[in-house]
């Protein structure tokens, strides 16, 4: 494992650390938005709403151009002026006074993140030997998971919910991100693969491609429903646990659930995704899908903390099985040319983020927080609906690499 780790390109390294702490001080702030802006700027909860959703909405949108330009102008330069630019973000939150300050910085937040991410996973996947791929992108996902397990905590220490002060702090470490990326490409220019002089892809002509694509397209449509059942957890989850009479402190609940989410991530990945590479890259997609269904519907008829902490445990391994292998399948079926469309266009998924909480809400308003089953299993049905679209991607995704197979074999 020590020889794996001394491979990973220093840039990997860069990307991969640099993760954890923006997840941090991300962490620490934007999930007590909603509190300030209700408690403090005096903000309806409607108001409220659309502000903090804008955010997956813009990043729904430009998701696929994030990545498309990348694959036209070079990863280096997209890194560096989206991480900049989402440094300035942070420093517009800490300044901003008024509700509509908030929802334009917040836009461009969701615009930063659009464009950054899925150019530093396809940077990854650019150097990144294959038999090192997974390992990569596993400790990307588990730095993620790291810098959300003590974001919060430390939010709420600086008082996030009453201050904006913590925006200050995640805007210098983004510049600090930053200014270490631009030394780091320096250094290591010539290890780094050469863009291709040929014609940039036009923009049709990569819609084109990904739309062409028999095994991405139901991939990107399955995991729609993948992310809203997952958008459940920190939306619908948390309102029914507020309001629900089987549980004398709800929220408090909720926060030692996302504790429980956090920590459980960190101790199954290795194991889980160690098992889960021996398997065709849709089928641990699949059973993601399931778990995440089934805990929906336990979350429902759960009656105590127990029943709920055990759906939080089956939940998280769904989460785990989905987001550890969905870059290793994107790298898989993209072409090296088009692989920043690719992680680019699948943000599209998180369209699941932006439905849940309407969702949701609907079928609470519908039905309230006594009956969770009317609530959940509805939730739980909508996530199974992705189910034969991953199906159908695994059964064309067999057939193309047997062709492929067929056909260098032919040719040798």
């Amino acid at each position: 494992m020590k020889q794996h780790l001394q491979q990973i390109h220093p840039l990997a390294w860069t990307i991969i650390i640099g993760t954890m702490f923006g997840r941090l001080v991300t962490s620490m702030s934007i999930p007590f938005l909603s509190i300030y802006l209700t408690q403090v700027l005096g903000a309806s909860h409607s108001q409220t709403g659309i502000t903090v959703a804008v955010s997956s909405l813009a990043g729904v949108l430009i998701s696929f151009y994030g990545g498309y330009i990348s694959d036209v102008f070079g990863r280096k330069i997209v890194m560096l002026v989206s991480v900049f630019g989402w440094a300035c973000v942070f420093f517009g939150f800490s300044s901003a006074q008024h509700i509509w300050v908030f929802f334009l910085v917040n836009t461009l937040n969701g615009l930063c993140r659009a464009v950054f991410e899925p150019t530093s996973r396809a940077l990854l996947s650019d150097i990144t030997p294959p038999d090192h791929k997974l390992l990569v992108f596993n400790l990307r996902y588990a730095a993620v998971n790291l810098g959300v397990v003590f974001g919060p905590i430390i939010g709420l220490q600086l008082g996030s919910a009453k201050s904006t002060f913590p925006f200050v702090i995640a805007g210098v470490v983004y510049i600090a991100y930053g200014i270490v990326l631009f030394m780091q490409f320096s250094a290591h220019r010539a290890s780094l693969p050469v863009r291709s002089e040929a014609r940039a892809p036009k923009l049709r002509e990569a819609l084109a491609v990904t739309g062409r694509d028999r095994v991405f397209l139901p991939v990107l449509v399955g995991t729609v429903f993948c992310v809203l059942g997952y958008g459940h957890f920190s939306s619908t989850l948390a309102q029914y646990l507020a309001v629900d009479t089987h549980f004398a402190n709800g929220s408090q609940v909720f926060s030692y659930m996302l504790s429980l989410n956090a920590v459980t991530v960190l101790v199954v990945q290795y194991p889980i995704v160690r098992t889960a590479s021996k398997f065709p890259p849709l089928v641990p997609l699949i059973l993601g899908n399931i778990c995440v269904a089934l805990s929906l519907v336990l979350f429902g008829v759960a009656g105590g903390v127990a029943l709920l902490m055990f759906s939080v445990v089956l939940f998280t391994i769904g989460e785990v099985l989905l987001f550890t292998m969905m870059d290793m399948l994107i790298d898989r079926i993209a072409k090296p040319e088009w692989k920043g469309t690719y992680f680019g266009t699948i943000g599209f998924n998180n369209l699941g983020n932006v439905m849940a909480p309407v969702l949701g809400g609907l079928l609470l308003d519908q039905f309230g927080a006594t009956n969770g089953p009317a609530v959940f299993v509805p939730l739980a049905l909508s996530t199974a609906l992705g189910l034969p679209f991953l199906i159908t991607a695994h059964k064309r995704l067999h057939a193309r690499e047997r062709t492929e197979a067929t056909t260098a074999s032919q040719s040798a």
